[in-house]
């Protein structure tokens, strides 16, 4: 069929793993910041007592994310446009919208974070170049990729880079096993038990730093949208339903591909950092970020694990790096006409400048940002605080979407919704006590 009448959808699962990519994308930067740095930072603190909470933390945000992607399947809306559709006080956009703002801010900053952190992996090799001047260098590779790049590009780029940091991680744990710091059963038996810390902060600070965050989960309908399925579902015709119901599934297949790689790698690195960091008391900061996080490869491969680390370790931050700058200029790029910076546009040529405009300014700005604040783990960590405090408001904004705006034949049923309602709770609760313990 043209476009202008859809695309049938693929009919088998096997078929439809072509398709697949957007929630990999997504997977460039949650293993990244999150599983390289924020994993084995609660589990030098904590050992293996949160493993179990990691895991749920990866799994409870994926029916937000799919409910999102579902709606922008079905309608082509981005989710900004989404969030503007709560109902509530508004001034140019709605008060969701005002309140991702500052969310937002923090989400741009943290790349200086990224860019700090791979100046300490260039330092730690014996490049004779001070870490800002390696952190602009980085930063303005990435801004020439962005500038000559579009979806697929970063879709190449980002899996590749995931795929050769994780396997470098699963191969580190099986040689943990032949050292001092093997990982027992007993080990992992306890971190599975229900158990919360003696801090609170610290479980819900967890639920909202592991495995989807709120800027991932903001980021999914931009690269769903991109990547082609609601150009395929075309207008509403006499076949409109079977075809949007078709790459709703291709949708939810990416989904939860995504969500295997995503929490095995978590898993992976949280008892890397619970066997070899908390066994030393080994504490992760700004001054030693990387350097400490080596600790895990050298007890695995012994000084071999020194390079295995740093080039895994810079695959892994500058996929991150390059996937946030991605999906953050588009943010950008959306942004702008929200407030009536410049006109709304349906011309793709204009909207791809525009996009690749907006992502060298937010590579520059993470420069900036690392140039005079050069602390990359608080960057990251406020950052993290930050988008944990928008996790609530996605939740309502996927509630409201399946009870007010999504066309009825496509809800979900009783089933998925419950499993939807128990996720915003969740993202609710850990919002709510950020906010109380925070402020």
């Amino acid at each position: 069929m043209s476009e202008n009448t859809g695309t049938t959808p693929p009919n088998s699962f096997f078929r439809s793993l072509r398709y697949i990519g957007p929630g990999l994308i997504l997977t460039a930067g949650i293993v990244g910041t999150g599983e390289l740095i924020v994993t084995p930072h609660l589990a030098a603190e904590h050992g293996f007592t949160l493993l179990w909470l990691i895991i749920v933390g990866c799994i409870v945000k994926v029916f937000v994310q799919v409910e999102l992607g579902r709606y922008a399947v079905a309608t082509g809306t981005p989710t900004l446009q989404m969030m503007d559709l709560v109902p509530g006080p508004r001034f140019k956009v709605g008060w969701m919208v005002w309140f991702f703002i500052p969310v937002y801010v923090a989400m741009i900053s943290v790349l200086g974070g990224m860019l700090g952190g791979m100046a300490q992996i260039f330092t730690m090799a014996g490049i004779p170049l001070s870490p800002q001047v390696t952190a602009i260098i980085t930063g303005l590779t990435l801004a020439v990729l962005l500038g000559v790049g579009r979806y697929t590009m970063v879709e190449r780029v980002c899996i590749g880079l995931v795929i050769l940091f994780t396997l470098s991680t699963i191969f580190a744990l099986v040689a943990l096993q032949f050292t001092d710091f093997e990982v027992s059963s007993a080990q992992v038996i306890e971190g599975l038990q229900f158990k919360l810390p003696d801090n609170f902060a610290v479980a819900f600070a967890a639920l909202g730093l592991i495995g989807l965050g709120a800027g991932e989960l903001i980021y999914y309908p931009y690269w769903c949208l991109e990547k082609g399925y609601a150009k395929r579902v075309g207008p509403r015709d006499a076949g409109w339903l079977e075809r949007v119901n078709g790459w709703m599934r291709v949708m939810r297949i990416d989904a939860f591909a995504s969500l295997i790689v995503y929490t095995s790698a978590t898993v992976v690195f949280y008892l890397l950092g619970a066997a070899v960091l908390h066994a030393q008391n080994l504490k992760v900061a700004n001054s030693d970020m990387v350097p400490t996080l080596g600790n895990m490869y050298l007890e695995s491969f012994g000084p071999a694990g020194f390079w295995i680390f740093l080039i895994g370790a810079f695959a892994t931050l500058y996929s991150t790096a390059f996937a946030a700058s991605a999906a953050n200029g588009r943010l950008l790029a959306n942004l702008l006409p929200m407030f009536g910076v410049c006109d709304a546009t349906t011309d793709e040529e204009t909207k791809a400048k525009r996009i690749k405009i907006s992502c060298i300014a937010v590579t520059a700005y993470g420069i900036i940002v690392y140039l005079i604040w050069p602390k990359p783990l608080t960057l990251i960590l406020i950052n993290g605080v930050g988008q944990s405090l928008l996790l609530p408001f996605l939740g309502i904004c996927a509630l409201y979407l399946r009870y007010r705006k999504l066309p009825a034949e496509l809800r979900p049923g009783k089933l998925w919704t419950i499993f939807l309602w128990l996720s915003a709770l969740a993202l609710t609760s850990a919002g709510i006590y950020q906010l109380i313990d925070r402020f």
